[in-house]
């Protein structure tokens, strides 16, 4: 019965749903995941890129895209709604530079995506976006790095860690776990790989990340960097499942010593009890005490 309901973009179901604006999440839910990390002054974006193929020029595939100077973006979902709207966050950039002759803040960025988002969710012969977004950057004359996140059905949040796409729910646990307040950059550099190396098993070579130091100061990561962080992560992994494999021995040892020792009665106490008995008496008769 609910399935009628998916028809047209403006019918909630009876229990309050708009099915278009889920169907479009369940795409951002199979797009490549893509994770923000803020340290205590810069902000990492890290994506899952799809491997290029032979003839293809892997300069034009690209998840992450800068909205100014000091704004970058990476997307989940469908790219060619990530193009329309990263073209509409430029041009909402530009207008306000020239308007006010000053340059954006990341939350006034933030919302206006957010808002074209849900205009697309209330009209008539539209569909939504079916892309989630992470944004991260500085304001102008502020050194506090900033990381939002927007979604299809026009929700837009802070967040100190976040991950969007496929096994985003998995990677957002990893974070849970492993964020820890005041990350330098080699930290926060590390656990954006590292997350991203639950979901992408091919390593290195489909992972791109791009660190936002200080207002406008952008560096992308050359894939050598990469490799590099990604060795030392699973020289840390195997140093850490050998410490695991010498505590199981040891507890197996102690174990089977502890078995042996039980079932083994020791020799002599006896006799030992009875001498010591036989000198007591002894001492009583002569007298001695």
């Amino acid at each position: 019965m609910s399935r009628s309901y998916d028809r047209a973009l403006t019918v909630f179901s009876p229990d309050g749903h708009l099915f278009q604006v889920e169907y479009a999440l369940e795409a951002v839910r199979r797009g490549t995941c893509a994770v923000g990390v803020r340290g205590s002054k810069v902000v990492v974006l890290g994506v899952e890129k799809k491997s290029a193929l032979q003839l293809q020029d892997p300069r034009t595939v690209r998840k992450v895209a800068m909205l100014d100077d000091h704004v970058c973006v990476a997307f989940a979902g469908l790219t060619a709604d990530g193009r329309i709207l990263i073209d509409k966050a430029r041009v909402e950039c530009q207008s306000h530079r020239l308007t006010v002759e000053d340059p954006v803040s990341i939350e006034y960025i933030t919302k206006h995506v957010a808002g074209i988002q849900q205009r697309y969710t209330q009209s008539g012969g539209v569909r939504p976006f079916g892309i989630s977004t992470l944004i991260v950057g500085f304001d102008p004359n502020d050194t506090i790095p900033r990381l939002y996140q927007t979604e299809p059905s026009g929700i837009y949040s802070a967040w100190k860690a976040c991950a969007i796409g496929r096994s985003s729910k998995t990677v957002r646990e990893f974070l849970e776990k492993n964020y820890t307040e005041d990350l330098d950059r080699a930290n926060a550099i590390k656990l954006t790989v590292k997350s991203l190396l639950e979901v992408v098993q091919t390593g290195a070579k489909n992972i791109e990340i791009s660190v936002m130091e200080s207002y406008g100061v952008i560096t992308n990561l050359e894939l050598s960097e990469i490799e590099a962080i990604v060795a030392e992560i699973e020289a840390e992994k195997e140093a850490e499942a050998e410490k695991k494999r010498q505590r199981i021995a040891q507890a197996q040892a102690g174990q089977s010593s502890m078995a042996m020792g039980s079932g083994t009665a020791t020799p002599g106490a006896g006799g030992s009890g009875g001498g010591a008995g036989d000198a007591q008496d002894m001492g009583r008769e002569s007298g001695i005490q």
